[in-house]
């Protein structure tokens, strides 16, 4: 029996203990036996290993939480986290091929051997490089012309556009002003297109002048600038394009929608627009109008000799419904308002708010809320922030603007059927006495003078001089045409119905002049030409 080093004794048996004294000598330990049955001495090494066999290095850290045993084993975690990023890789970039050498003819070689884009040269394919044999030019000739089409955008001056085009500025006032003797240049629409043809430069770093200018002005004439002779002075050129303004009528059966149906039959949408907006002043397009019907509507339409088209704003809105009567209704006015056949205009719907706000107090018996007791509010309240525009419920006259007394600033409108309305405690006053407004003029801007605890309109109604509660009406007005106004009105209605249907699609036959204008066609250039089949 042999003790070992925690005390516990193990039983040899001779052969076995015979065997591990002859290994001593291997395993660098040495057995010692003393008389009297002594268990012998371990060696250094044997006591390091089983005294590490002994550590407790790594103690499970979810039990016995706040121990010292715990606390042991979160100072080893710590120290093997801290040694662990001290040996982290570094992310320094990996070097996957060596840099290009700093040699132009190496360089060159590669070059010669990449693709590359158009901008940059393109070279692609195997071939020598430049040699010290090659000498660069002295200067590189340019290209004689320069061509461009240049856009006049929103905003936009005809004189800036021409110098972000390369013009010098002297060349560019001269061009501005030739064109302005020709036409108003504010009357340019945004999105004019200019062809631009620039010559060669007279020195390295001169402009290059301006060869040839030509664009469209108007619908109906083309201007072009150019020189008689190269550094001569620019001239200006006119060309009038001939512009035939017949009506286009589209007709066509209502089916399943009346928008589709017209849009199919090749209606502008704004026309459509415009149609179904006074085709409803008149009947219920969702009720009244049946698949069985045709609609008739005439567009201006302006076509030029050069074949150029274009569609404008809806003249005339038709509607056959048979036994149930026709509709017939043309634009007239300067304001643009449709009247039907007989010179009744289109109706304007009841009363618009005077402000975009929520009513907040009604018409009736209310505590006044600064003096204090029971008084007549004659008339309703709405909420709306200070500033905002107040404008007329419909066309009428102002018969007072000015300081009301507890109505602060106010202005007052009469209207027709004896209505008057009164709109108190603006800020500012907008209009003047006497004066004339229409349905949604700005009149004023929302205050709170006068007797007002805060921003917001007091509107008030009166008729023939008794206050009434403004909810309670709506108006409705119509314009007749009268006398010489109702004739002329009648004369142009008859000269529409007589426009042909699809007139207007038509080519423009050449004058003479035109034809004898136009550049004979070359046998070289009917080549190119699609020929027809069958």
């Amino acid at each position: 029996m042999l003790p070992t080093a925690r005390g516990a004794r193990v039983n040899l048996s001779k052969d076995k203990q015979l065997k591990g004294y002859e290994n001593s000598g291997a395993v660098g330990a040495t057995f010692h036996t003393a008389t009297g049955g002594s268990s012998p001495k371990l060696s250094v090494r044997q006591r390091i290993y089983s005294h590490i066999e002994g550590l407790d290095i790594a103690p499970d850290l979810g039990a016995d939480i706040g121990s010292r045993r715990w606390f042991r084993g979160l100072g080893t975690f710590v120290g093997l986290s801290v040694i662990a990023f001290a040996f982290w890789p570094d992310f320094a970039p990996l070097e996957a091929a060596s840099p290009l050498p700093d040699d132009a003819a190496i360089r060159s070689e590669y070059r010669s051997q990449v693709i590359m884009p158009l901008a940059l040269g393109a070279d692609t394919g195997r071939k020598m490089g430049p040699t010290a044999l090659v000498r660069p030019l002295a200067e590189a000739p340019e290209r004689p012309q320069m061509q461009m089409l240049a856009t006049l955008g929103r905003g936009d001056s005809l004189d800036r556009m021409l110098r972000r085009a390369g013009l010098g500025g002297s060349e560019a006032d001269t061009v501005a002003a030739l064109i302005g003797r020709a036409v108003p240049l504010d009357e340019l629409e945004p999105g004019t297109q200019i062809d631009i043809t620039l010559g060669r430069r007279p020195q390295p770093d001169a402009k290059r002048p301006l060869e040839k200018l030509s664009f469209r002005a108007r619908f109906d004439l083309e201007l072009q600038i150019d020189r008689m002779q190269p550094g001569g002075p620019l001239n200006l050129t006119r060309r009038t394009i001939r512009v035939d303004e017949t009506p286009l009528r589209i007709r066509g059966v209502v089916g399943d929608s009346l928008y589709r149906s017209a849009r199919a039959a090749g209606a502008p949408t704004s026309a459509v627009q415009a149609y179904l907006k006074a085709l409803g002043s008149q009947v219920d397009v969702q009720r009244e109008v049946q698949a069985s019907d045709t609609f008739d509507m005439i567009v201006s339409h302006r076509r030029a000799a050069t074949g150029e088209r274009q569609a404008g704003q809806l003249l005339f809105a038709g509607l056959e419904r048979g036994a149930r009567g026709d509709l017939q209704l043309m634009r007239w006015g300067s304001e643009g308002d449709f009247y039907d056949a007989k010179g009744v205009g289109e109706e304007k719907g009841g009363l618009v708010a005077p402000v975009p706000g929520r009513m907040t107090s009604s018409f009736g018996m209310r505590r006044h809320p600064i003096l204090g007791y029971k008084r007549m509010h004659s008339g309703v309240d709405f909420k709306a922030r200070h500033g905002t525009p107040i404008v007329a419920v419909t066309d009428g006259r102002i018969i007072g603007a000015g300081r009301m007394g507890g109505c602060g600033n106010a202005v007052r409108i009469r209207h027709a059927n004896g209505i008057d309305t009164r709109y108190c405690h603006m800020s500012r006053i907008a209009v003047n006495r006497g004066a004339s407004v229409r349905r949604g003029q700005v009149i004023g801007y929302v205050g709170s003078t006068g007797l007002s605890t805060g921003p917001h309109l007091h509107y008030e109604m009166y008729q023939g001089g008794r206050a009434i509660n403004p909810a309670s009406v709506s108006f409705v007005t119509r314009k007749q045409l009268s006398g010489a106004e109702l004739e002329r009105f009648r004369s142009a209605l008859g000269i529409l119905q007589d426009v042909e249907e699809g007139a207007a699609l038509a080519d423009l036959a050449p004058t003479a002049e035109e034809s004898a204008a136009e550049t004979p066609d070359r046998e070289i250039d009917k080549l190119d030409r699609p020929r027809k089949i069958g």
